[in-house]
């Protein structure tokens, strides 16, 4: 039976929690990474623990590129310390964005994994284009309008994943990565 594409493959408290390490281990070889509250508050520049994640992420053989639906000066600012691939204004959920990340990273549905921290961008769009989803709670509460009333509509569902046979307790709870 194919997964609810709204459910994450995986809840995770933070994207700094996430064991990396695993996942390499697993096969996979390519990252595409939301910015604004799955890796620093909205807006933020890359602060040192996002900066020592892209270092360590590359030190393990990932290739990393960010996938935001902002603006390039946005990507850029925060990119200024990363290094990392970028697609800017990529309209997610649609796949465009994912494929032009896949291509920038030379992997492919296989070996690629999403981490965001919104379903109906990053986990549907990345759960459309098969590929695994790791969802993370939001950095800051503090959001825009738009994005509060998304997360009105996303409670349900992370009720209905936490309850589900998709979820396991263990990723969200014990997901401190004692590798970081």
């Amino acid at each position: 039976m194919k997964q609810n594409p709204f459910f994450p493959s995986e809840l995770i408290s933070s994207t700094y929690r996430i064991d990396f390490e695993r996942l390499y281990e697993e096969g996979f070889r390519g990252i595409i990474f939301d910015v604004d509250n799955t890796l620093v508050p909205h807006g933020a520049p890359a602060d040192e623990k996002a900066i020592r994640l892209f270092k360590r992420l590359k030190k393990i053989g990932f290739a990393c590129c960010l996938v935001s639906n902002n603006k390039r000066p946005r990507v850029e600012m925060f990119n200024r310390q990363i290094h990392a691939d970028i697609v800017w204004l990529a309209h997610k959920p649609l796949p465009g964005g994912y494929r032009k990340a896949m291509e920038k990273m030379g992997t492919n549905k296989d070996n690629t994994l999403v981490v965001g921290d919104q379903i109906f961008t990053d986990l549907w769009g990345g759960s459309f284009m098969g590929l695994k989803t790791i969802m993370v709670l939001p950095i800051n509460p503090k959001e825009e309008i738009q994005i509060v009333l998304k997360r009105f509509l996303e409670r349900p569902i992370l009720g209905l994943y936490r309850h589900s046979k998709a979820y396991s307790k263990e990723h969200e709870i014990s997901s401190d990565n004692p590798r970081e």
